[in-house]
């Protein structure tokens, strides 16, 4: 007996029930270049064996994808064999008791914004801007008082990781975003839910009150469309901490 859709889709997540397993996913799915076996395994604080067998278990599954690279970036002889590099499945996962398909729903106002022209109307970039900057302001509560940009950035992308853009910090680009929580929307609707989402992040930065950072689009098909860049000093925009 073939299994159905949902019986995958329940498999998949009761894969994730492991610990071990559900921690090597979080790690692996927070690298958007992806993760090799002894990275994984230092990141999870388990043996390189344990976490191939749990990582090749998640690629089973559905839930990872592997491909082959040299990580030294070196090609030729000499440079040794490529390393099996795991990375997040395209495959996309929701699971609910009765079936929802809010997709649908956001396809349909998705549809209709776009109808009245091809670029996003100003209210919704009004509203994406006014909810980042409640979100900004949430991160700055949680930073606490006189907190640094670096503790702000922390906060903030605690708060964006919560929902859904895979957020974390990183000392190049300050604050990187590895996740759209808006796909595949965001992919036939590039224009209208990236600048959104551009209006959203910058109310972030708003609400953070953080000086000497910008959100920009950068389109990237393997994360969030928006980045964060440090401004260089004298052309900060003006701010307060």
């Amino acid at each position: 007996m073939e299994s159905t859709e949902l019986e995958e889709r329940i498999a998949a997540f009761a894969s994730l029930a492991d610990p071990t397993r559900r921690r090597l996913y979080l790690f692996a799915v927070g690298r958007p270049d992806g993760v090799g076996r002894d990275e994984a395994a230092a990141g999870a604080g388990i043996s390189r064996a344990l976490a191939a067998f749990h990582l090749d278990r998640l690629i089973a599954d559905g839930l990872l994808v592997a491909e082959y690279r040299r990580l030294t970036g070196r090609t030729g002889p000499g440079a040794g064999r490529p390393a099996k590099i795991y990375r997040r499945s395209p495959r996309e996962l929701s699971f609910s008791v009765p079936q929802r398909n809010y997709e649908l729903l956001a396809r349909l106002l998705a549809q209709a914004l776009t109808s009245a022209g091809e670029t996003p109307p100003d209210s919704l970039l009004k509203a994406a801007h006014d909810l980042g900057v409640s979100l900004g302001s949430e991160a700055r509560g949680l930073a606490g008082p006189r907190a640094g940009r670096d503790r702000l950035l922390e906060a903030a992308a605690t708060v964006l990781d919560e929902r859904g853009f895979g957020a974390r910090t990183e000392e190049d680009a300050c604050l990187l975003l590895g996740n759209c929580p808006f796909s595949p929307l965001s992919g036939q609707y590039i224009d209208l839910v990236c600048r959104a989402n551009l209006a959203l992040m910058n109310g972030v930065m708003s609400g953070l009150r953080v000086k000497g950072v910008e959100a920009v689009l950068d389109y990237n098909p393997e994360r969030c469309c928006v980045v964060f860049q440090r401004v260089p000093r004298g052309a900060a925009a003006a701010g307060t901490q």
